[in-house]
C-alpha cells in the first residue's frame, strides 16, 4: 500500500504557569506512517496526546517541532494558497468526540452540510446538492424532513453525531480522523456506523484513524493499532499483536481495565 501521510519527529509543547514555567510534552517526537486504505485505532487513556497530535494533522495545532507530510507535501509548510487549503481540507477530514463543539448555535444544522457541499463543488440549492444531503442524512440512519431545518439544541448529542458522520460521507475525504465517532451512539446505530466508515474504506480507499479509548473497539475494526501514552508512540502492530501479545507495561494495564480482554491474554 501507497504511504498516505507521514509524521517525522512530531512534537508539541506547552508553556503555562505565571510564576514558575512548566513545560509540558502533549506530544514527544511521534513518527507514524498511515498507508492508503487502511483502519489505524490509536488508543490511551485521557491525556496521553491523541487529541493534540490528530489536531496538529488537521492543522488546528501547529507543532513545536517536527513535520507532517500528506501524499508528499509538507503540511505546514507548502500548503500556502487558499485552493492549497481547500484541496487539504477536502483529502482530510474529521469527527470530534464532542459533537456540541462542532456547530454554532445560531445556525440551523443544515449549514455544515451545505459547507461540505461547497468543498466539493456542488451547489447546495441545486436539485443534486438537494438530494445527497437527503441520501447521506439516510445512511447514518436520519430522516430528513425531521432533521434538515433544526437548530443544534434541538437534536440529540447521537444526532449531532450522526450528521457529522454524514457531512464526512458528503466529502468522502482520503484521510477520516474520527475521536471517539461512536461514543455517544446507542449500540444498534453504533454498528451501523461501523459499517459505513468500512464502506469508505473499502470503496474509496478511505485511510481512516479511530481515536479511542475502547481496546474492543480497535480489536475489532483495526489493521494496526497504536498504544499512545504521555505523548509517545510506545507500541504499535496488529490487534493480534498488540491486544493478544502485548509487550509495553502501559498497554498490560490498559488492557487489565477490560476484564475480557484481559482474560485472552493474561
Amino acid at each position: 500500500m501507497r504511504i498516505l501521510l507521514e509524521t517525522k519527529s512530531l512534537t508539541k509543547v506547552f508553556e503555562t504557569g505565571f510564576f514558575k514555567r512548566i513545560v509540558v510534552k502533549a506530544v514527544d517526537d511521534v513518527s507514524i506512517i498511515l498507508s492508503e486504505g487502511e483502519i489505524v485505532s490509536l488508543v490511551g487513556q485521557s491525556g496521553s496526546g491523541k487529541t493534540t497530535l490528530a489536531k496538529m494533522i488537521l492543522r488546528l495545532l501547529e507543532p513545536t517541532s517536527g513535520d507532517i507530510f500528506f501524499q508528499g507535501r509538507n503540511v505546514w509548510k507548502d500548503l500556502k494558497t487558499l485552493e492549497d487549503f481547500k484541496w487539504y481540507w477536502k483529502n482530510v477530514h474529521a469527527v470530534f468526540q464532542n459533537p456540541y463543539a462542532s456547530f454554532n448555535p445560531f445556525y440551523k444544522i443544515d449549514r455544515v452540510l451545505h459547507q461540505a457541499l461547497m468543498l466539493i463543488g456542488i451547489d447546495p440549492d441545486s436539485p443534486e446538492g438537494d438530494r445527497v444531503i437527503r441520501e447521506a442524512l439516510e445512511v447514518v440512519g436520519l430522516r430528513p424532513d425531521e432533521t434538515l431545518g433544526k437548530y443544534p439544541h434541538q437534536l440529540s448529542g447521537g444526532q449531532l453525531q450522526r450528521i457529522l458522520i454524514s457531512r464526512a460521507w458528503i466529502i468522502k475525504p482520503k484521510l477520516l480522523l474520527a475521536d471517539e465517532p461512536v461514543s455517544m451512539l446507542d449500540v444498534s446505530t453504533r454498528g451501523k456506523i461501523l459499517e459505513l466508515f468500512d464502506i469508505l474504506r473499502k470503496n474509496l480507499g478511505t485511510t481512516i484513524v479511530f481515536i479511542t479509548h475502547d481496546l474492543g473497539l480497535a480489536y475489532a475494526i483495526s489493521d494496526r493499532i497504536l498504544v499512545m501514552y504521555k505523548g509517545k508512540i510506545v507500541e504499535e502492530g496488529s490487534p493480534d499483536k498488540v491486544i493478544l501479545n502485548p509487550e509495553h507495561e502501559y498497554t498490560k494495564e490498559l488492557l487489565k481495565s477490560v476484564p475480557t480482554l484481559y482474560k485472552k491474554w493474561s
